[in-house]
């Protein structure tokens, strides 16, 4: 039964994590069949089981209530689709995030960077605010590059433009831009800024890093780091 649902949905281009959680619901209510025909095979009425499942169930609704509000947000998930399988989201309220791949009866997985696994409850992802990082195509991307104050500020400027026109992530019908944005204790805080495809993100951002640093050395143009000056006076005894 599991396949046919499967393969029907398939075939109806539904939502991967509709055929994930149908399929987990699927399971769930032919064991509850099976146990049904395994009671009956050994001549319990069927009456008097569905009372004694009854009234269990009652008992269970209110010892497993957060499963119960797990299930719940499962559901609203998939009818409202803030997110989808293989979408990037942040959980604000703990800060997980990663690549949704299993949206099941009552547990989300999600998929970090590094290759870890985060379940997160149902009910918590959908009675907390969330961030889809690939809910759209297209992603900005801000760099933050600190220069010296004694650089000139307009070739550092230039030079950052040249990169980002020149980079073939850097996506050339959308604004790219180079701005001061601190005046910081040690540097003035650059934001070197671009927009890329969401797949293209994490290459081109590390690419960009590299190719600016690079020219920024080649052109004399110092990226410092926090120092402290010391000045102090010393007399000397004539």
């Amino acid at each position: 039964i599991r396949r046919i649902v499967k393969k029907s949905l398939k075939r109806a281009n539904a939502d991967l994590g509709v055929i994930q959680f149908l399929d987990s619901l699927i399971k769930a209510v032919l064991y509850i069949v099976l146990i049904f025909m395994i009671a009956s095979g050994f001549g319990l009425d069927a009456t008097s089981v569905v009372a004694v499942v009854g009234s269990a169930g009652v008992a269970l609704g209110l010892a497993l209530q957060g499963s119960l509000s797990n299930f719940a947000g499962g559901v609203l998930i998939l009818l409202l689709k803030p997110f989808r399988v293989g979408d990037y989201i942040i959980e604000d309220n703990k800060g997980n995030e990663g690549t949704v791949r299993e949206i099941q009866l009552f547990y989300t997985k999600l998929l970090t960077p590094d290759d870890k696994v985060i379940i997160l409850p149902n009910g918590t992802l959908a009675n907390t605010s969330l961030t889809n990082v690939t809910a759209t195509e297209v992603r900005r991307l801000d760099l933050s590059v600190g220069i010296s104050y004694t650089a000139d500020l307009k070739k550092a400027k230039e030079i950052a433009l040249q990169e980002l026109a020149s980079d073939p992530a850097c996506l050339k019908e959308k604004e790219q831009d180079v701005f001061v944005n601190n005046l910081g204790d040690s540097a003035v805080e650059l934001i070197i800024r671009c927009y890329v495809r969401n797949e293209d993100f994490w290459p081109a951002r590390g690419r960009l890093l590299e190719k600016v640093k690079l020219a920024y050395d080649a052109n004399g143009i110092e990226i410092p780091f926090n120092q402290l000056d010391v000045h102090f006076d010393q007399e000397v005894e004539k």
